[in-house]
């Protein structure tokens, strides 16, 4: 089993061999990522009572050892804290002779526990990854239904959740669990055994009755499961940032359309004789600054829907005369390599492309040019765009 379990895990984290980029999410509701689980799990315990007697230690003899489930539910707060409430039993041993069925009891635990998905917290989350890595450490109650007694308990363990999708997952659970004296509901000392000193660690250990569980199950996530990435604030900045740069450049033009027809006016010689208006000859001039369209680290997916709303207007003007239309896709040379930039870069202007043309713009209207990286605009994240112009 632990070959096994060696071999899916070296599997599994291979899929984090390749980088993938750490982002920040949202917060859920209360409702959300909360989850259930069933396991068959097999126990072996030990009792205070037997210390350094020449009973086999061994957790798998057959009188030290029994089958039993547990279920539980969870809620994760984080991508990486959460809390499990654990009950787990029902068929035990108390270790007073090598019979298993003179060993035999009842009993039932009820444990809360913190969860720690050091995957999540190491590497970042990543809704795309297989397995999870969760140590835990927890608190309960033990209750020995055969001996009518009640004990506390606490314990650690490592939770490995396989992922099948995003609702199941397979659970492979192994924990130590420690309680006091009367936990197996044994309160004596068996002929041979003594006690150690615990002021020790290990007699501290060999002087409390504990058990150590391998559960083997299910795990299924109720309601909302996984974690939304949170809007991209570079990307946002950079969108009020593109908005301003087009209204100034929207002023720029119009203070120079206003200086020509101011001089115009100045040079204009009215004529001896009134003609009627010549309304054959009429020429219309289209005046359109860039338009950017900017896009997060790495990507070429559009950030936001809403600068498509300037876009529009220049896909509307370029059918209404006819017009062509240059695209042209940037990156931040600071990231990536020239080769992994100059074909972003491209990806970038034909994603914008393929808007101009759900538009209704005819694609043999549409140029495309890829920049590559470039440090044009400051802060650097706002060269992740493209801009939009009419030629």
């Amino acid at each position: 089993m632990v070959l096994a379990f060696a071999g899916v895990s070296v599997a599994s984290m291979a899929q984090d061999a390749v980088p993938t980029e750490k982002y920040s999410v949202a917060t859920n509701s209360f409702w959300s990522n909360w989850f259930v689980q069933a396991n068959v799990v097999g126990t072996a315990f030990w009792g205070n009572q037997e210390v350094q007697n020449n009973f086999d230690k061994s957790p798998l003899k057959g009188f030290r050892n029994n089958l039993g489930f547990s279920v539980a539910i969870g809620k994760w707060f984080t991508p990486g804290l959460g809390l499990r409430t654990k009950f787990n039993g029902i068929w035990g041993r108390t270790v007073v002779s090598t019979d298993k069925e003179t060993n035999a009891n009842k009993y039932w635990t009820l444990n809360e526990q913190v969860l720690f998905n050091l995957s999540n917290i190491l590497l970042g989350y990543n809704e795309n990854r297989v397995w999870d890595f969760i140590p835990y450490a927890g608190v309960g109650l033990n209750r020995n239904m055969s001996a009518d007694l009640y004990a506390p308990v606490w314990g650690v363990g490592i939770l490995n959740e396989f992922k099948l999708n995003k609702k199941l997952a397979i659970n492979l659970d192994i924990n130590y669990n420690i309680g006091l004296n009367d936990y197996d509901g044994f309160t004596g000392i068996l002929p041979g055994a003594k006690q150690r000193d615990g002021r020790t660690f290990q007699g501290f250990i060999a002087n409390h009755d504990r058990t150590l569980n391998v559960e083997i199950g299910l795990t299924y996530n109720l309601g909302k499961a996984g974690w939304s990435k949170t809007p991209d604030v570079e990307a946002i900045k950079a969108l009020s940032q593109g908005q301003i740069d087009a209204l100034n450049a929207q002023l720029a033009d119009a203070n120079a359309e206003n200086a020509r027809l101011q001089k115009q006016i100045r040079d204009h010689k009215c004529p001896t004789t009134t003609n009627a208006l010549d309304t054959k000859n009429t020429v219309k001039e289209i005046v359109s600054a860039p338009v950017s369209v900017f896009f997060n680290l790495g990507k070429a997916k559009i950030a936001s829907q809403k600068d498509l709303q300037n876009v529009q207007a220049v896909a509307d003007a370029a059918k209404a005369n006819n017009a062509k239309i240059l695209v042209t896709g940037y990156a931040d040379s600071k990231t990536g390599s020239a080769n992994l930039n100059q074909s972003l870069s491209q990806k970038r202007a034909e994603a914008v492309a393929d808007a101009l043309v759900n538009m209704g713009v005819d694609r043999s209207n549409i140029e495309i040019n890829a920049a590559g990286g470039v440090d044009t605009l400051s802060p650097i994240s706002y060269n992740r765009r493209a801009t939009v112009e009419l030629k």
